[in-house]
């Protein structure tokens, strides 16, 4: 029994790392093979890298067991390299789209997200206000003016959905349900969130964590895209599959992102009177103003003073 747990476990593991180290390395490496081949000279000329292989398939060296085993095993170790370094690179895009205004580079990009929201912010509230007058008065163009309000709330949204603090969409989408929990309820959801962890269903759990992992697969797929768009310098159309990865993993990477905020904040909302009983707290119910605030406290570890 326990040789074949091992073995279900060690193939289960095989599987991971092929699928997310070796194929794509493997891929890596022979887009590389194919820019030294070719360059920016020849970089469609197949009958090139054909006559490559054939003279290297021709070789003596390749008729020899050992020699291929060794190239074969050079082969897969630089694909798990290179795979093992677009993880590590991808943990910095997954951290630099979570990342803090610090440093005069992500102040700027952070103020500029900022200046964008403050100015999308008054031209919704301003649509907001003429649509309003428009509806009271009962003018012709009410429903014109209701659309284009709603046109100038989706445009705010796109930057933010609540005033943004980070450099990034992502940093500001996963800190925007600990900014709503307290403004509305005065609950610190980073204190309050290994014990709703704990509270929640496996179920809950699970599309959490597939959630999260979507998204450090994005940042991942970002990195495939850099090394990419490195190696268009020496043979360009390996730029167009650069461009195309970072596109896609940008996208993804927003998609997670906003699905782990929703499953963040809607387990907050679930669970929160959960906790409140848990942990002794008492609830006047559902409408509590003071709860968070209460459990807040309780949970910070704070006394009141003497």
């Amino acid at each position: 029994m326990t040789s074949g747990f091992l073995s279900a476990l060690g193939g289960r593991i095989a599987e991971r790392w092929l699928a997310a180290l070796a194929l794509p390395g493997l891929l890596f490496v022979s887009a590389v093979t194919t820019a030294v081949v070719l360059g920016h000279g020849h970089w469609s000329d197949l009958g090139r890298l054909r006559d490559r292989l054939d003279t290297l398939a021709d070789s003596p060296a390749s008729h020899s067991a050992g020699s291929v085993v060794l190239v074969a095993a050079g082969v897969l170790a630089g694909a798990a390299v290179t795979g093992a370094a677009a993880q590590s690179l991808g943990t910095g895009v997954e951290l630099l789209w979570c990342a803090e205004p610090h440093g005069p580079v992500l102040r700027r990009l952070a103020d500029r997200r900022s200046r964008r929201w403050r100015a999308a912010d008054a031209a919704f509230r301003t649509a907001l206000v003429t649509a309003g007058r428009a509806r009271i008065t009962g003018a012709d163009d009410a429903d014109r003016l209701a659309d284009v309000a709603e046109r100038r709330h989706a445009d705010r949204e796109r930057i933010a959905s609540a005033p943004p603090r980070h450099p990034f969409w992502t940093g500001d989408r996963l800190a925007a349900p600990a900014q709503r929990l307290w403004r509305a309820q005065r609950l610190d959801l980073a204190a309050a969130w290994p014990h709703l962890w704990l509270l929640a269903s496996d179920g809950t759990r699970a599309e959490l964590h597939a959630a999260r992992l979507r998204l450090t697969a994005a940042a991942r797929l970002c990195a495939w895209g850099a090394g990419y768009l490195v190696l268009a310098l020496w043979w360009w159309p390996a730029g167009l599959a650069g461009v195309v990865a970072v596109a896609s993993g940008v996208r993804r990477g927003r998609a997670a992102a906003e699905a782990f905020a929703e499953l963040t904040e809607a387990l907050a909302d679930l669970h929160v009177r959960d906790l409140a009983t848990a942990l002794g707290v008492e609830s006047a119910g559902v409408d509590d103003p003071g709860l968070g605030e209460r459990l807040t406290r309780l949970l910070r570890k704070e006394t009141r003073a003497a």
